[in-house]
């Protein structure tokens, strides 16, 4: 079924067992620089689950490279220890690992204490998304980063690691010093196309004379910024086709991270096709004598083996794919492709985190970051009858953990299908992926061999007559509906309404959104592709602000496409005919919109509290989880049925 997927591949002195590849991405769960057992345990469980080749998050090469302050450094022996426990996890599953060599350039995030980061490039370019302007670099500086980059991986070496990659991607400092419209130097490191390869090659060559032969040495580089001041296909090829015969691999990707434009490739989001980057790879392939690997939206081991066999590339990054399920390369493997739980391409609780400043894990699988503390499940002490009220999400996933710890559960949901919330969310623009959290959840429920009841609303009669020895209410939430002044025959109606078809909006819409997520913009832009002229009023400083920012970015640039109007810091008063009133949540004062056929309510949820309710004084252990206990998403919901069910 996978000719070519699970095919072994030599690069240097390293076979690789497979063409699966989790490429480096931060976790954020160092904590002091160095390897930790969480960020160990993190990549065992992918290498346990199949995956032929890791390669880690940056690794800082001088004390200017802390782009955030959660990010491994390899400038001291003291950090071998921990890079060899991790190599020797590793290869004990038959995985192979690559360090990641990292220098951000001007693209610094954060500075510690909350100051302002203090960033070096090749000149004063400012960069357009962390609103930094770099101080250039002199030779002096230039020459420890470049010994920087060879010590770090001659330490990696050390530590047993199979080979380094160096970060020359998403506008990083190499890049930096590639790109004409950055790097405006006019030394030996500026000017002409082989001065602005000088310190790359420079890097090249101080890490080829500190470590082995034999040791792997790549290149990460963006095929395409994605940006109109960026590096182009075009740039990108000629500096491929003059590196590549000092590499032992490129890794391409794309996108840049100076622009909100940019940055979405860096994770791009489910609205962006699959495998959308193979095409690029596979005409750096025809042009290059050595491996060439790719990413970018390769979720199934179906697309990963497309795309071999289309001979495109030699191995596939399939990150989130593995972040979601660990085990997916060992199920691919044995033909359980059906057992896979896809990754949607949420980016909510993977690169969403990390722009949090807190651990990545995932929305349908939190075991994901959270390893020592939920990646064994543990056999009940005693089996126990639970019964669940709610088939969302977080009756789904409770259901399936308490089952598969022995216990005999029975799962009821009032409608006739399964998924709750999810049904709706998969109706927004550019979200129909996320129903793949359902198709998951109902295959995990039928491995689990869960008892599904459809069509039966729990309420206290049918618990008393089932005398389950657990309750676990999961039965969701609905619109939640403010005060606000309603005069006029102006048409009302909340995001529900308008997904499920019940109503027929105006021309004319105004999308009152408190919430600032996804589904504020989707309904914003859903109306405005039907042909409605639509104003987005959010309660916040910008639309989308709950929501991950490459999700934002890309849902800003289409609506801005449609010509969606966005009224910031706008509180719904009131309306009447034609009109609707909102106030400026900082200064108090008015926004009067005319001309309003509809006006969409967006304004969050309030929990179903009608089980919780009835059951109040009843004996027994009851749990409250999800939307019903405190409306939030999808995460929350699957963290507490994870939670709950792990406990009981």
């Amino acid at each position: 079924m996978f000719t070519h997927l699970f095919e072994p591949i030599t690069i240097g002195n390293v076979t690789i067992r497979n063409r699966i590849l989790s490429t480096g991405h931060d976790t954020m769960l160092p904590t002091d620089g160095t390897v930790n057992e969480e960020l160990i345990a993190y990549h065992e469980a992918r290498a346990a689950g199949g995956a032929g080749l890791i390669v880690l998050q940056v690794s800082g090469v001088h004390e200017t490279a802390h782009y955030t302050t959660h990010m491994l450094m390899a400038t001291e022996d003291h950090a071998i220890a921990g890079y060899r426990r991790l190599a020797d996890r590793l290869h004990a599953h038959g995985t192979a690992v690559f360090g990641q060599l990292f220098h951000p350039g001007r693209e610094i995030v954060e500075a510690a204490g909350g100051m302002a980061p203090i960033a070096y490039a090749p000149s004063v370019s400012p960069s357009e998304r962390f609103l930094v302007i770099p101080r250039p670099l002199s030779h002096a500086m230039i020459r420890d980063i470049v010994s920087g980059f060879g010590d770090a991986a001659r330490r990696m070496a050390e530590a047993g690691l199979d080979g380094v990659e160096i970060v020359a991607s998403h506008g990083y400092l190499p890049a930096q010093f590639f790109s004409e419209r950055v790097n405006k130097r006019e030394d030996d490191y500026g000017g002409s196309f082989d001065n602005r390869l000088r310190f790359t090659r420079e890097v090249i060559a101080d890490i080829r004379a500190k470590t082995p032969q034999g040791f792997v040495l790549g290149l990460r580089i963006s095929g395409n910024e994605m940006d109109p001041d960026g590096m182009t296909e075009t740039d990108t090829l000629a500096v491929i086709e003059a590196l590549a015969p000092e590499l032992d691999y490129l890794n391409v990707i794309a996108g840049t991270s100076a622009t909100a434009g940019g940055a979405v490739h860096i994770v791009p989001p489910m609205s962006v096709r699959n495998a959308y980057l193979a095409p690029f790879a596979g005409l750096v392939k025809s042009r290059v004598d050595i491996p060439v690997f790719v990413a970018g939206r390769i979720n199934q081991p179906q697309e990963a083996e497309a795309v071999l066999t289309a001979g495109q590339a030699d191995m596939c990054g399939m990150t989130r794919a593995m972040i979601s399920d660990p085990e997916m390369p060992n199920k691919a493997l044995e033909g359980r492709v059906d057992d896979i739980r896809a990754c949607i391409g949420c980016n909510q609780a993977c690169i969403g985190h990390f722009q949090k400043g807190v651990p990545i894990s995932c929305i349908q699988h939190p075991a994901t970051g959270r390893e020592l503390q939920f990646g064994t499940l543990i056999p009940a002490a005693r089996p126990k009858r639970i019964l669940i009220a709610g088939g969302g999400p977080a009756g789904m996933k409770a259901a399936i953990i308490a089952a598969q710890r022995g216990h005999d559960v029975t799962l009821h949901e009032a409608s006739p299908r399964l998924g709750g919330q999810a049904l709706l969310a998969q109706l927004l623009p550019g979200r129909s992926e996320f129903g793949g959290l359902v198709t998951n959840l109902l295959r995990e429920l039928e491995l689990s061999q869960v008892r599904v009841v459809k069509g039966t609303r729990v309420d206290r009669a049918l618990v008393e007559r089932e005398a389950p020895d657990v309750v676990i209410m999961a039965t969701g939430a609905t619109p939640y509906r403010p005060d606000f002044v309603q005069e006029g025959e102006i048409q009302v109606v909340d995001a529900w309404q308008v997904l499920k078809g019940e109503v027929t909006v105006g021309r004319s819409v105004l999308v009152s959104d408190w919430r600032c997520d996804w589904i504020g913009i989707g309904i914003a832009e859903l109306l405005a592709r039907q042909g409605s002229v639509v104003k987005l009023a959010v309660s916040s400083e910008m639309a989308g602000k709950s929501i991950p920012s490459y999700v934002r970015f890309l849902s800003m640039a289409t609506l801005h496409r449609f010509g969606v109007e966005v009224i910031d810091y706008a509180r719904l008063y009131g309306c009447d005919t034609g009109t609707v009133y909102l106030q400026h949540t900082a200064s108090g004062e008015p926004f009067i919109i005319e001309d309003i056929d509809t006006l969409v309510l967006c304004q969050g949820h309030a929990p179903d509290m009608t089980l919780s309710d009835a059951l109040a004084g009843l004996r027994g252990e009851q749990h409250i989880i999800g939307d019903c206990f405190i409306p939030r998403t999808a995460e929350e919901a699957i963290y507490e049925a994870v939670k709950v069910a792990s406990a009981i």
